[in-house]
């Protein structure tokens, strides 16, 4: 007996994956789950450290970094030779600062290696940039920032 031919006409087949309610258990959730923290990166503390510092030095000096911006890169693109690799750059014609997270971050030499030695780190990093494009001693930019250490 011969099959029967399946018509032009038929149903088109729902589209894969578009809600994934697999035998009727309900929608998938996120794998980490609505009650647990969002997962926070290297680079995430990073920005946030230097978005929270450039925050507070434009309250202390609000006329001298009204126009900075202040950037986030991963490597400098050029050594500038026997002294070693930059860890900021600061550009005054463009009232711009650089700073090179990955630097930063593996060319410490932190006593305790924790988070919050880390961002004392990247915010003595800030400072003494600010300090550079200002002309400054970085203690007279913000002398109470660790007072509380």
């Amino acid at each position: 007996m011969a099959r029967p031919r399946r018509s032009v006409t038929a149903a088109v087949p729902p589209v894969r994956g578009a809600f994934r309610d697999r035998h009727g258990r309900g929608m998938r959730s996120s794998v980490a789950g609505p009650h647990l923290p969002m997962l926070r990166s290297r680079i995430d503390l990073f920005e946030m450290t230097v978005a929270a510092t450039a925050e507070y030095l434009r309250g202390a000096w609000p006329d001298e970094l009204a126009d900075v911006r202040f950037e986030v890169g991963a490597l400098p693109i050029a050594l500038r030779g026997s002294d070693g690799i930059d860890r900021w750059s600061v550009s005054h014609e463009q009232r711009r600062i650089v700073l090179y997270r990955l630097p930063i971050e593996r060319l410490a030499r932190l006593h305790r290696h924790d988070e919050i030695h880390l961002r004392m780190l990247i915010e003595s990093c800030v400072l003494r940039a600010v300090a550079e494009l200002l002309g400054k001693d970085p203690w007279d930019i913000a002398p109470d920032r660790f007072r509380h250490f």
